[in-house]
């Protein structure tokens, strides 16, 4: 199973899903070394990158380093999105991906993300902006529609495929309906239908089984994966490999998880300075303790620890307490 977006292939078409605070360049990497083939950036703000703020300069950092990686750009003005994309371009983005589907008020509230939907015009606008202003594909994420009573995800993806759009991400609820109950998968298929551009299913896709259930439900052609990696970024391997061979690969061992949790934890102490990196890499830690003996009171301890290296020590020695049970 492969996907195709213009003249990029993707073998295994199991993506990393853009997600704020958590996708940044030292998550990608980490996942990229797990063998997923194609990552997303964290939601840009493209009048921020037009500015070219400290932050938003720090999400798309490395983007020639990382290919193929797609910079996901939020906005509601067409030439700033045009402009964002081409500064996106030169970075060396592989892709650009156009953000119609965050839920998130503060970005609704400013017309962008999913308030998109609602303005199939303007949306229209954006989208035929940036893909005259850029040489690199462009793909578009959305969700099902703004509400139940307007679900105009497949009237949409017609606006794109005409737009030049070379494929299209469906999460599968709508707008209002946030992060609340299930994602309907089934309903993703009327997209497919809708439109000869490549579809990937989205929401909800926490394990193996969950992605091929995806896949059926949907009729889509590649599944995208979000925080379901948290913790785990070997995640998408295995859900690589499940779709292939049909069977499922064994989970890292605890030897194997501390030395991948020590990594990243190093590269977020190199991207982000030591002093914000053990901040931010607090919530990567608590996600990669799930499920091990002792986490919580271990969590406790790590939320109160400056210095790094004691940090790394406690991590060492929570997954060793571990192992030695699991040998007993």
């Amino acid at each position: 199973m492969s996907i195709s977006i213009a003249n990029i292939t993707i073998e295994d078409p199991v993506f990393l899903a853009p997600m704020s605070g958590i996708s940044d360049q030292p998550f990608r990497r980490l996942v990229r070394q797990w063998g997923c083939g194609l990552v997303f950036s964290e939601m840009i703000a493209s009048e921020a990158m037009i500015r070219q703020t400290r932050q938003s300069m720090k999400m798309a950092t490395g983007c020639d380093e990382e290919s193929p990686m797609a910079v996901q750009l939020a906005g509601c003005d067409p030439e700033v999105m045009a402009e964002a994309a081409r500064l996106n371009q030169d970075r060396g983005a592989a892709l650009i991906d156009i953000n119609f589907g965050c839920p998130v008020k503060k970005v609704v509230n400013k017309l962008a993300g999913s308030a998109l939907m609602r303005d199939e015009k303007l949306a229209g606008d954006i989208l035929s902006a940036v893909v005259r202003a850029v040489d690199v594909p462009v793909t578009l994420k959305m969700r099902l529609g703004w509400d139940d009573e307007n679900r105009n995800a497949p009237r949409l993806a017609r606006i794109a495929e005409d737009s030049g759009i070379k494929l299209i991400t469906v999460h599968g609820r709508t707008r209002c309906q946030l992060y609340n109950g299930s994602a309907n998968w089934q309903a993703v298929a009327e997209v497919v239908a809708s439109t000869s551009l490549p579809v990937v299913v989205n929401g909800d896709i926490a394990t193996p089984e969950d992605a091929r259930m995806a896949l059926q439900k949907s009729g889509a052609q590649g599944v995208m994966v979000g925080r379901a990696t948290c913790g785990r970024p070997w995640l998408i391997r295995r859900i690589q490999d499940y779709l292939r061979t049909g069977a499922l690969s064994p989970e890292p061992c605890l030897e194997e998880r501390c030395a991948c949790l020590l990594q990243h934890y190093d590269s977020l102490l190199s991207h982000y300075g030591r002093e914000q990196g053990v901040r931010i890499a607090r919530k990567h830690i608590a996600w990669s303790l799930h499920g091990l003996r002792g986490a919580n009171a271990f969590r406790e301890r790590i939320n109160k620890i400056a210095k790094p290296e004691d940090v790394q020590t406690e991590i060492r020695r929570v997954f060793a307490e571990n192992a030695e049970v699991a040998a007993a």
